[in-house]
C-alpha cells in the first residue's frame, strides 16, 4: 500500500523491482511491468486525486507460468480507463492534445488481459502481462 502521492512512485517502484528480482521477471518483463504501473499510479495522483492525497493505492502482483498478473485498487472518483469510450475519446483527442492522455492507451496495449470493476468506493484494474 502507498499514499497517491507522486514523491511515493519511487518507493512502488522498488517494491515492483523487488517483486520481479524475487519471481525471477525477465528485465524486459519487469521493465514493461512498471512501465503500465506507473501509468497507473501517475494517473491516479494527478488525476483522481488532483495532484496527490494520503488515500491509499494498493498493488498486489504475483507470477505463474511465465506471466504476471497484478491488481490496482485506488479510491479515486470511479474511471474505468479500458472502457471502449474512454478509449475511443483518447484516441480522437489524441492529436490535439500537447501531452500526456496515451498512458492509459500504451498501459493497455501491453497487456494480455485487462479488466476493471468499482467495488466498495475503489477502482480496482486486473491486468495480465505475458
Amino acid at each position: 500500500m502507498f499514499p497517491s502521492r507522486l514523491e511515493h512512485w519511487k518507493r512502488a517502484r522498488g517494491f515492483i523491482e523487488s517483486f520481479c528480482e524475487g519471481a525471477t521477471i525477465p528485465r524486459q518483463g519487469c521493465l514493461k511491468l512498471c512501465l503500465v504501473l506507473e501509468e497507473l499510479f501517475l494517473n491516479t495522483v494527478k488525476h483522481g486525486h488532483r495532484g496527490g492525497s494520503d488515500a491509499p493505492v494498493w498493488i498486489r502482483l504475483s507470477a505463474s507460468d511465465g506471466q504476471v498478473s497484478l491488481t490496482y485498487e485506488d479510491r479515486s472518483p470511479p474511471f474505468n480507463p479500458f472502457a471502449r469510450a474512454t478509449r475511443e475519446m483518447l484516441e480522437a483527442l489524441a492529436e490535439t492534445r500537447r501531452e500526456g492522455g496515451l498512458g492509459v492507451l500504451l498501459a493497455h496495449g501491453l497487456t494480455s488481459t485487462a479488466d476493471y470493476a468499482y467495488l466498495y468506493g475503489r477502482n480496482r484494474i486486473r491486468l495480465t502481462l505475458a
